[in-house]
């Protein structure tokens, strides 16, 4: 698992930047109700979406996010609206929220156990006729049908905890119903042969620590890739909408 306060400085040049951000705020202000005026963004990173969600007219936003490196970014975007705190212990009131979002966070969960938590927890905050916007699917959007992904296909497999049907069972739980979805692509984040080596060197896949046999072999044949600077194609995320009936 990355350090993400280590992360936090390359994060947003690492991720596809400003384009990236702007398609993945676009799609989740898609999703939300008319009349929505208190957002919550959980696991907000360095507020580069979360700053395009609060520009929207009459919406107030506050971020949320566990990593105290990311969070300090997210403070100089939105300050005085950014709180450090565990997304399976949000430290609000029940119905506090016309809506919340999570982009790229359930996929980084450990257990099952803390996806359904997560879930409970933005369904505790939301009021009633709220919606919970997700993303999901997230590894499975890598999958390009690239030679990259061709030699990635043996690695060992991790559970892919933000699996849609999952992710809707956890919020069906917590008195949620699908309420849309959406989809947006990552701009700027098609992989290149030799990104990818590198980030298997820092640790970018779970299942491949760095340093050891298994890893250096899938970097050595990544390494006889042709075009190793060349992009592969972005890949497309998928966004959920649950509403907490009224």
């Amino acid at each position: 698992m990355l350090d993400y306060d280590k992360e936090a400085e390359r994060y947003d040049n690492s991720r596809g930047g400003e384009p990236r951000a702007a398609a993945a705020a676009e799609a989740v202000l898609g999703l939300l109700p008319a009349g929505t005026r208190r957002l919550l963004d959980v696991a907000c990173g360095t507020g580069i979406v979360t700053r395009r969600l609060a520009a929207r007219d009459g919406l107030s936003v506050t971020g949320v996010d566990l990593a105290p490196a990311m969070a300090r970014q997210a403070a100089a975007r939105l300050p005085g609206s950014v709180v450090l705190a565990d997304s399976r212990r949000l430290p609000f009131g029940a119905g506090r929220f016309d809506a919340v979002s999570s982009v790229w966070l359930l996929h980084l969960a450990r257990t099952d156990d803390d996806v359904r938590t997560i879930v409970g927890e933005c369904a505790r905050v939301l009021r009633p006729g709220g919606v919970y916007v997700t993303t999901v699917d997230k590894a499975a959007a890598h999958n390009v049908g690239s030679d990259i992904d061709a030699v990635l296909a043996s690695r060992p497999p991790r559970p892919a905890r933000d699996e849609a049907a999952l992710v809707e069972s956890y919020a069906l739980a917590h008195g949620l119903v699908p309420a849309g979805q959406a989809r947006f692509t990552g701009r700027g984040q098609g992989r290149s042969p030799r990104r990818t080596v590198a980030d298997l060197h820092r640790g970018w896949f779970v299942t491949l620590p760095p340093g050891g046999a298994l890893a250096d072999a899938f970097a050595a044949r990544l390494a006889e890739l042709p075009d190793q600077d060349r992009p592969r194609p972005d890949p497309v995320f998928s966004l959920r909408a649950f509403l907490k009936p009224e």
